[in-house]
């Protein structure tokens, strides 16, 4: 079975998002051009930036905010930690921190509207 190791984010403005996702991720994109950038997250897990204007097919519908990333960290202290940094950043919040069903939790989203959770599974 396939394995799960790449995210492709179709965005506005690659060198922006990359920028942007440097800053978030703390580290440099391994590849970039005007209309890709790529950074390797971890072994094995790859995140993609492309322009929805120039992917290869054509993505019918491409936009912002289609899709939803996941961050998990150690525990509740943390959730609030990055959603006050993140606040501070001037990241658009898109949920204040709140308990849910599946644990501690809030949603930002990026330049492109695409979210970012960030969570701690309670259990």
């Amino acid at each position: 079975m396939p394995d799960l190791s790449y995210v492709l984010l179709y965005v506005d403005n690659p060198a922006a998002s990359a920028a942007f996702y440097g800053d978030l991720l703390g580290q440099q994109p391994v590849e970039l051009s005007p209309t890709f950038a790529l950074f390797v997250i971890k072994p094995g897990l790859k995140l993609g930036l492309w322009s929805r204007h120039t992917v290869e097919p054509a993505a019918a519908g491409a936009r912002g905010g289609a899709v939803e990333l996941a961050l998990t960290v150690e525990d509740r202290a943390a959730v609030d930690a990055t959603y006050a940094e993140w606040k501070k950043r001037g990241l658009p919040i898109l949920q204040e921190p709140e308990l849910m069903d599946f644990g501690y939790t809030f949603t930002a989203a990026d330049p492109d509207g695409h979210r970012l959770r960030v969570f701690v599974l309670i259990g």
